[in-house]
């Protein structure tokens, strides 16, 4: 006889042990469920937030490309690692690009299924009462010997306290907190808009920084930036041809107490023009009250010194005359920059130092006491070397190459220099000369064009609106019946939360109390 054993056969390509084999479609099943699980939202949401951290605590080349340039400077080896993770340009790395994208298709996988789920609820009836109502945990009843349309009356309460109501066979049942779950998914739809509103900014908006010296002004075009970062979709052409000039600037520090120093306020006075035909207005730019000019906004980020100076060269010709700005590098103002005349012959010529609004020397040398410009200096020293043709490549305006130049030496040391306003020095060998003619303050100022700016401004609104309703609304469920027991009518509430049970028992007592008859001497009141 066959042993029925010899029948059952193990799934092709196993043992018995093993599961079946899922296939293609099987596992995409698996992978999209995995994806669109709240769970799996929740991560994705965190890793957005962690990823943004390098953002903050990083320079970034579209906010600030010199101090990346400082940075990879100064972290020879840990520079270009953070580089090639994309750490100098976060939001536009394709890890943190990623994680975006699966965050928004997690979402939409997770809401889409839930507002059918939900809408078939809505429409649903409210359940049939249990057989067994005492078993709830709010449960209330009493007995009375007359007779009464107490269905009726419950109806009438039930719809007072806003539950949905249905009549069924000796009972009703009641249902409300249908918020609860609309809250729920209204704010997993606000983080969708969030992040639409976002995305929308990040390819169609650009941001871009422009240092604009007191009296000097700006045109709103790709060549007057000194950084432009484009969304990934913009087009160039199409920025607003907006102009303005900055016709004056005011800073306030702490003169005395502990914070001493500290800027109160600062604004600058802007004329502007919305095109170039149009009529020229008048604006007092602050911090937080930027200009706002055809849906671009224009805010005050910074403020520093720009010395005035004259560089003559050893023919007596003016090779340079002008401000150079100089920034900041402490809270005092002591400010780095550069001088460059490489049109000076014989020897094209530059310069590098300081700028200190407050000067004096101490143990450590000229260094600036207080931001405001009390006792102003300007602390440089020059370099000479043989004209170089132009090669047509960018260079920064605030650093001096100085591989193919020579540090200018006096009595064998190398040369070093303090100007007060007004003052020149003359350069060792015939070499020329640089007069300190003053300076002008100069400002930074940033243009940005977010145009999903407002849509996620309304998804965060609206997350927080849905928040609280997931919060504070409480699904409950309550049930009326009554039947006859021993000749006498017994009238039984019942209720369950489907959240936490805050008042259901309170509520259960109220209703129970309306249904009796006033005044019911005849009454006897049950619990469980």
């Amino acid at each position: 006889m066959t042993d029925v054993k010899d029948h059952i056969t193990a799934p092709t390509g196993g043992s018995g042990n093993e599961p079946p084999a899922l296939g293609l479609v099987g596992w995409l099943r698996w992978m999209w469920r995995q994806l669109t699980s709240m769970k799996t939202a929740l991560v994705l949401l965190f890793l957005l937030a962690l990823g943004a951290v390098p953002g903050s605590l990083i320079p970034q080349t579209p906010i600030d490309p010199i101090k990346v340039s400082d940075f990879l400077t100064a972290h020879p080896k840990l520079g270009p690692f953070y580089d090639k993770l994309g750490l100098f340009d976060v939001y536009k790395s394709p890890w943190f690009s990623a994680i975006y994208l699966l965050l928004f298709i997690s979402l939409i996988g997770c809401v889409v299924p839930r507002l059918g789920v939900y809408l078939r609820a809505v429409r649903a009836r409210p359940p049939k009462p249990p057989r067994n109502l005492n078993r709830l945990p709010g449960y209330q009843r009493f007995t009375i010997d007359s007779e009464g349309d107490f269905l009726a009356t419950a109806t009438r309460e039930l719809r007072r306290r806003r539950f949905r109501v249905q009549a069924y066979d000796g009972a009703v049942g009641a249902e409300r907190g249908y918020l609860r779950e609309a809250g729920n998914l209204l704010f997993h739809f606000s983080l969708i808009l969030a992040l639409i509103g976002v995305a929308w900014g990040s390819l169609f908006g650009y941001r871009g920084t422009v240092l604009v010296v007191v009296g000097n002004g700006f045109a709103n075009s790709l060549a007057q930036y000194d950084d432009f970062a484009p969304g990934r979709v913009f087009d160039g052409d199409n920025l607003p041809p907006f102009s303005l000039t900055v016709k004056d600037f005011e800073v306030k520090f702490q003169q005395d107490g502990p914070q001493k120093g500290a800027a109160r306020e600062f604004k600058a006075q802007l004329s502007y023009q919305e095109t170039p035909d149009a009529p020229e207005k008048s604006y007092q730019l602050e911090v937080n009250h930027p200009l706002k000019l055809d849906g671009s906004s224009i805010y005050l980020l910074g403020h520093g010194y720009a010395p005035r100076v004259t560089v003559r060269d050893g023919n007596g010709q003016v090779a340079f005359s002008g401000p150079a700005p100089f920034l900041p590098q402490d809270s005092n103002f002591s400010s780095f920059g550069v001088i460059k005349a490489p049109d000076a012959r014989p020897m094209q010529l530059g310069f590098e130092g300081f700028f200190l609004p407050t000067a004096v020397i101490d143990q450590r040398g000229p260094v600036s006491v207080f931001p405001d410009d009390l006792n102003p200096a300007l602390v440089m020293t020059g370099y000479y070397g043989r004209p170089q043709p132009e090669t047509g490549k960018p260079e920064s305006v605030y650093q001096l190459d100085k591989s193919k130049l020579t540090q200018f030496e006096k009595d064998g040391d190398k040369l070093r220099f303090q100007l007060a306003p007004g003052q020149t020095t003359t350069l060792p060998d015939k070499a020329g000369s640089i007069t300190f003619d003053g300076y002008s303050r100069w400002v930074k100022l940033q243009v940005s064009h977010t145009p999903g700016t407002n849509l996620a401004l309304g998804g965060i609104l609206l997350a927080i609106l849905g928040l609280m309703g997931s919060l504070f609304v409480h699904p409950r469920r309550t049930w009326v019946r009554v039947r006859t027991e021993d000749g006498r009518t017994v009238v039984e509430v019942a209720g369950l939360d489907r959240g936490p049970e805050r008042g259901l028992g309170d509520e259960i007592r109220a209703i129970t109390d309306s249904l009796k008859p006033q005044p019911d001497r005849s009454s006897t009141q049950e619990q469980p």
